[in-house]
C-alpha cells in the first residue's frame, strides 16, 4: 500500500470517528416508588434530534405516566398509564426534561427502562479538509475512496441500530423474566392455600364420619 493510500484512509478513519460523536445514546433502569415522580434533564442544541424510548419492566399494572417539556416549558410529548412508548423531537437549545409519573399507585412502585438517543450534537462547524493536502495520485488508486466511505458509514449505522435494538431485546426480557417471577410466585401461593384447604376439609369430613357412628347411648352395667 503506497503512503499516499494510507494517509488517506487514516485521515478519513478519523472523520469517521468524529462522526461517531455526533449521535450519542444511553440507557438507565431505575426504580419508582408508589406514590413519586421522578425528573431527568437532557441538555440539547438547535436542530437536533433527541429520541426517548421507555418500558416498565417490573410493578403492577405495567404503566407508568410519562410527559417530555421543552425549555420553554410546553409539554411536547405525554402518555398516560401506559407500559412503553417512543417519541422523537427536534430539539432547540436548552434543557428538555422527561417525568415518569407514578402517584396515582399508592401500593406498587414501578422498575422503569429508558433509553436516550441523541442525533446531530456536533457543533454546526464544517468538516475539516486538511487530509486533502497529504493525498498526491489519487488517480492511481485501485479504490475509490468515495465507495469505502459509504461502506463504512453503511457499517456504523447497523451497528447503532443493533445496539439499540440489543438495549430494547434486554428491556422486554428483563419484563418477561419479572412477570414469569410474579406468576410463579402467585401459583405456588395459591397451590399452597388449596392445600391447606383440602386438609382441613378432609379432616371435618373425618370427623363428621366418626361422629355418625359413634353410639351416644348409656348403657348399664
Amino acid at each position: 500500500m503506497s503512503w499516499s493510500l494510507l494517509a488517506l484512509v487514516v485521515a478519513r478513519l478519523l472523520l469517521v470517528t468524529a462522526a461517531f460523536s455526533q449521535s450519542l445514546d444511553s440507557d438507565f433502569t431505575f426504580t419508582l416508588p408508589a406514590g413519586r415522580k421522578e425528573c431527568f434533564y437532557q441538555s440539547m442544541k438547535r436542530d437536533a434530534s433527541l429520541e426517548i424510548e421507555y418500558q416498565v419492566l417490573d410493578g403492577a399494572g405495567l404503566d407508568v405516566d410519562f410527559y417530555l417539556s421543552s425549555p420553554s416549558g410546553h409539554v411536547v410529548a405525554s402518555d398516560h398509564r401506559k407500559s412503553d412508548g417512543v417519541h422523537t423531537v427536534e430539539t432547540e437549545d436548552g434543557d428538555y426534561m422527561f417525568c415518569f409519573d407514578n402517584t396515582f399507585s399508592t401500593v406498587s412502585e414501578k422498575i422503569v427502562f429508558f433509553e436516550l438517543i441523541l442525533d446531530n450534537m456536533d457543533d454546526g462547524q464544517s468538516e475539516p479538509e486538511d487530509w486533502k493536502e497529504f493525498v498526491h495520485g489519487t488517480d492511481m488508486l485501485d479504490m475509490k475512496m468515495e465507495d469505502l466511505m459509504d461502506t463504512i458509514n453503511s457499517v456504523k449505522a447497523r451497528l447503532g441500530k443493533s445496539l439499540q435494538i440489543q438495549a430494547v431485546l434486554r428491556a422486554f426480557e428483563a419484563r418477561d423474566r419479572n412477570l414469569q417471577e410474579s406468576n410463579y410466585e402467585r401459583v405456588n401461593m395459591w397451590s399452597f392455600t388449596n392445600m391447606v384447604v383440602m386438609v382441613i376439609v378432609s379432616g371435618v369430613q373425618v370427623y363428621l364420619l366418626r361422629s355418625l357412628f359413634e353410639d351416644k347411648r348409656q348403657t348399664r352395667t
